[in-house]
């Protein structure tokens, strides 16, 4: 069985880990002088917000410890998977790479690990262990920062790792980090779930709500401002409940306030935030800061209140419509986005009517949609009212087509007009663009002269498209 405990980690922990990042990066060294190159790595991310966060930290690591990141279609020295199990399909995909690892007689060898929420699962370790054998090294979310160590003893064993914890420990400090941006970053405000909505994983995998400390926080943010960012996205399973578990009141609106107040930051988002924690001091500072973005992130998931109920969301259709009405009081030009889950068990088509009132009346800027993915260790699994395949298929498609007309038709009235945009570099739609966000969220290509990335600069719409908006500098 692979090793488990449950976590107790201290600032010794953590100076112990930095011993093991000087120790994997002797080795690294030597390598270097006998085949006169740095050793490569490659990190492959699958899943939300919180796992390219994640992910970032396992660079700075592996930066520290002397590797270098791999050119594309380069086989890397060490590739590491931040793994997903919220949705079944993104289990699976990573299956499907890892059987394309296995090595042939006389190819490379590579180091592979994984980590992420999949690997909180003693079954998928399990199989992991017996079926994918050429996996060298195998650790969870409670202790991403142990991954030196763990390097390092596979380095100098030759055996296979693994190393998986029970449970969550305290909030771990210090880890290294390398930015994937240079004008936006992430920054987690806390950490675990303790909703257990009925359908989700996430609690089991990422343990129990631990608030990061505000000094911390603030440390962080200004030390962004000082390299340079702009924009900072705050993360959280649910943000709303920041400061909870120490029994703060309206903890996450007074950060806010603080967070604003840092010089260089131009503008601050967050997500996710759970409705029945949406309180009024947060819909306040929404109003009054002026750094914060007019966009909000709010999952319904259903439209119905008896889909919700047996959910675990702890509010209904009705309280949902009235947080939405008052935020728009509020902020007149915010706009939402959300998450919809398609076929939850037992979910009727008067149900999913429901959800496409919800839709309507809304009018989301944007939805991610999901068909429901049964996952083991939850509650919904175990209902034997689970909907067909093909009735969640067919209403999946009847959600796109409503909510992509909303979508097109909220893009159009962006025509014309004068929008700020914080650039974040060249366009993906073509080489000779740049792309970046409006306040809103929006996705904006437009034309462009100069390299303006990093800057806040107006950009006029000129071509509305049903995903992105096409613009030029003004």
């Amino acid at each position: 069985m692979p090793n488990r405990k449950k976590a107790c980690v201290s600032e010794e922990a953590i100076q112990k880990q930095y011993a093991y990042i000087d120790k994997v990066k002797e080795i690294t060294i030597q390598r270097v002088n006998l085949e006169g190159r740095r050793p490569t790595y490659d990190i492959r991310i699958f899943g939300c917000q919180m796992n390219e966060h994640d992910a970032e930290n396992l660079t700075g690591m592996l930066e520290e410890m002397g590797f270098e990141r791999a050119q594309k279609d380069e086989q890397a020295d060490v590739i590491v998977f931040e793994t997903c199990c919220v949705r079944e399909n993104a289990e699976e995909k990573i299956y499907g790479h890892l059987g394309l690892l296995k090595p042939s007689e006389g190819d490379k060898k590579s180091i592979i690990a994984i980590t992420g929420c999949m690997m909180q699962q003693p079954q998928v370790v399990e199989k992991i262990k017996k079926s994918y054998r050429h996996v060298n090294i195998v650790f969870g979310t409670h202790n991403l920062h142990a991954f030196p160590e763990l390097l390092y003893k596979y380095m100098t064993g030759n055996k296979r790792v693994f190393d998986i914890w029970d449970a969550e420990g305290q909030v771990v400090e210090g880890v290294p980090m390398t930015r994937t941006e240079k004008v936006k970053a992430w920054v987690n405000i806390m950490y675990g779930c303790n909703n257990f909505c009925s359908y989700c994983i996430v609690p089991y995998v990422r343990g129990r709500e631990r608030s990061r400390k505000k000094e911390d926080i603030i440390d962080e943010v200004k030390g962004l401002a000082d390299k340079g960012f702009k924009e900072i996205t705050l993360l959280g399973q649910n943000v709303n409940s920041y400061g909870n578990d120490s029994g703060e009141k309206d903890a996450f609106a007074d950060l806010l306030y603080l967070l604003n107040d840092i010089n260089g930051i131009e503008r601050i988002r967050f997500m996710t935030s759970h409705p029945k924690d949406l309180s009024d001091s947060l819909i306040a500072a929404m109003k009054e800061l002026p750094k914060l973005c007019e966009h909000l992130h709010l999952p319904f998931q259903s439209g119905s209140s008896r889909i919700l109920k047996e959910m675990n969301r702890k509010y209904t259709k009705e309280h949902y419509l009235e947080l939405v009405d008052k935020v728009r009081e509020a902020i007149p030009d915010i706009s939402f986005t959300t998450d919809i889950i398609v076929g939850f068990p037992g979910e009727t088509e008067e149900d999913f009517e429901h959800t496409l009132d919800v839709v309507r009346k809304v009018r989301f800027d944007q939805a991610f949609t999901f068909l429901y993915s049964k996952r083991t260790g939850t509650k919904a699994a175990k209902l034997e009212t689970q909907v067909p395949d093909h009735v969640k298929k067919e209403r999946f498609q009847r959600l796109l087509d409503v909510q992509n007309l909303i979508s097109e038709e909220i893009n159009q009235s962006y025509k014309d007009r004068l929008v700020e945009i914080l650039v974040e570099g060249r366009s993906r739609q073509s080489d000779l663009m740049y792309m970046g966000r409006t306040r809103e969220f929006k996705l904006v290509n437009f034309s462009c002269d100069e390299d303006l990335t990093g800057e806040l600069v107006k950009v006029k719409i000129v071509h509305p498209r049903p995903f992105w908006l096409e613009g030029k500098v003004e």
